[in-house]
C-alpha cells in the first residue's frame, strides 16, 4: 500500500524536522528548542534498534546487514559505505514516518533526522524544516568526540588500524556532505552553515524564527471558569469548535449541566483575547479508581497555540491549585509514553477504562 505524499504531509502537519549534514548542529539545535517551548524530541539515530528490531531481511536488508567487527564495518569500499549508509536511512524512514504521526497527534514534535531535498519536498512544507550543515574536509574527529557518539568512537577505535578506519569513514562522510550541501543550497529551503565562530545560541535563534516561534506571544493566562458566567459561555463555544472529537460530547454535557462538584472545576488559558486551551481537575474520571483522585483530564491547546508550552502552565495551574487544596499528589491518564514525563509526572501503573481499553496512569507529587 502507497501512502499519497498530500496524505503524509496533513499528518505530519505538528512536525518540525531539523536535519542537513553531519555535524551541522542538528542534535544541539533541537534539543535547545524543545527545552525552550517544552516540545517533544524524536531522535531517528536514538531509535534505530527498536526499527532494526520490527525489520526483516527481505523488506529492509541494508537494516539488517550485520558486520562481524570494526574491520569489516569500516574496510568496505568508499562506495559500498556510502550507498549502504544512504540505503539505511531510507528503509528506515517509514518507521519513523510512522513513530512521527503516532506521537503528533496532539503534540508538537521536533524530529532530528537526515532527511534529503527530494524527502523534504515529498513530507513537509518549507515553513516546518531547517538544514543545518558543515562544510569542512575532516569532520571525523568533531564526529567522534560528540558526548552522544560515543559508542561510535569506541567502535572505530576497536579496528586494528583506527587511523585507517577514521580516514575511509571521513571521506565517505564528506562525499555525503558535498552531494547534500550542494542540492540543498540550490534549494528553496531555509539553510544555517555552521562555522568554527558559530555560537548555539544564535542558531537555537534563527531556527525558532524560521519556525515562527519566536513570534509567538508570552502573553497566556490562565483563568479558572466558574458557573453561569461568561467565561464559562466562551468555553462552550471553544468546545464547539474546537478538533478533538473523542471528548467534545462528553466535555459539553459536563459544562452545559455543570456536573462540578465540592472543588471540582475547569482551567482555560487565554491568549489573544479569546481561549486557547483548557484542562480539568476532577474527583472522578473515565476509570472504576474511586480511591485515586484528583484527575488531570480533559488537557488542550488549539493546533495554532501548541508549542508554546501552554499545556505546560495549564498543568502548573490546575496542581496548584489542588495543592492549595491540600492534595498531595495528581494522576494524568494517557496512552502516551514520554508526554508528561517532561512535566514532572512518573508513570505508576497500568488501568482500565470503563470502554475496556487500558491506559497509563501518571501521578506527579505536589511539592511546596
Amino acid at each position: 500500500m502507497k501512502i499519497q505524499d498530500n496524505v503524509l504531509k496533513a499528518y505530519l502537519k505538528n512536525v518540525y524536522f531539523i536535519t542537513g549534514t553531519a555535524c551541522g548542529g542538528k542534535s544541539t539545535a533541537t534539543r535547545a528548542l524543545a527545552a525552550k517551548y517544552g516540545l517533544t524530541v524524536y531522535d531517528i539515530d536514538a531509535h534505530f534498534d527498536a526499527h532494526q528490531a520490527l525489520s526483516e531481511v527481505a523488506s529492509q536488508p541494508n537494516m539488517n546487514k550485520r558486520f562481524p567487527n570494526a574491520d569489516a564495518f569500516f574496510g568496505r569500499t568508499v562506495e559500498e559505505y556510502r550507498q549502504w549508509l544512504i540505503d539505511n536511512t531510507r528503509e528506515q524512514l517509514d518507521y519513523v514516518l510512522l513513530d512521527l504521526i503516532r506521537l503528533s497527534q496532539d503534540q508538537i514534535v521536533v524530529c532530528d533526522c537526515h532527511m534529503t531535498v527530494e524527502e523534504a519536498r515529498r513530507l513537509t512544507d518549507p515553513s516546518h524544516i531547517i538544514f543545518l550543515i558543515r562544510d569542512v574536509d575532516y569532520l571525523i574527529d568533531d564526529y567522534c568526540n560528540r558526548p552522544d557518539h560515543q559508542g561510535f568512537r569506541n567502535y572505530i577505535n576497536s579496528a586494528s588500524e583506527p587511523q585507517k578506519a577514521k580516514e575511509n569513514c571521513n571521506t565517505v562522510l564528506r562525499s555525503l556532505n558535498a552531494e547534500r550541501i550542494a542540492a540543498i543550497k540550490a534549494s528553496e529551503y531555509r539553510w544555517i552553515e555552521r562555522t568554527d565562530s558559530s555560537r548555539p545560541e544564535e542558531t537555537l535563534r534563527a531556527v525558532e524564527q524560521h519556525f515562527g516561534f519566536a513570534q509567538m506571544s508570552d502573553n497566556v493566562d490562565i483563568r479558572k471558569v466558574d458557573k453561569d458566567t461568561p467565561l464559562a459561555e466562551e468555553l462552550i463555544r471553544f468546545v464547539e469548535n474546537f478538533s478533538w472529537e473523542e471528548v467534545k460530547e462528553h466535555t459539553l454535557q459536563n459544562l452545559n449541566n455543570w456536573v462540578f462538584t465540592e472543588w471540582e472545576t475547569m482551567f482555560v488559558a487565554m491568549a489573544d483575547g479569546k481561549i486557547v486551551g483548557m484542562v480539568s481537575l476532577f474527583k472522578t474520571d473515565y476509570y472504576p479508581l474511586p480511591e485515586i483522585y484528583p484527575w488531570v483530564s480533559s488537557l488542550f491547546v488549539s493546533e495554532e497555540y501548541r508549542g508554546r508550552r501552554i499545556s505546560e502552565k495549564l498543568i502548573d495551574h490546575a496542581n496548584r491549585y489542588a495543592k492549595s487544596l491540600g492534595f498531595e499528589r495528581t494522576y494524568i491518564p494517557s496512552e502516551h509514553v514520554g508526554l508528561y514525563e517532561k512535566y514532572g509526572y512518573r508513570y505508576l501503573k497500568d488501568i482500565v477504562n470503563y470502554g475496556g481499553g487500558v491506559d497509563r496512569l501518571y501521578v506527579k507529587e505536589l511539592q511546596d
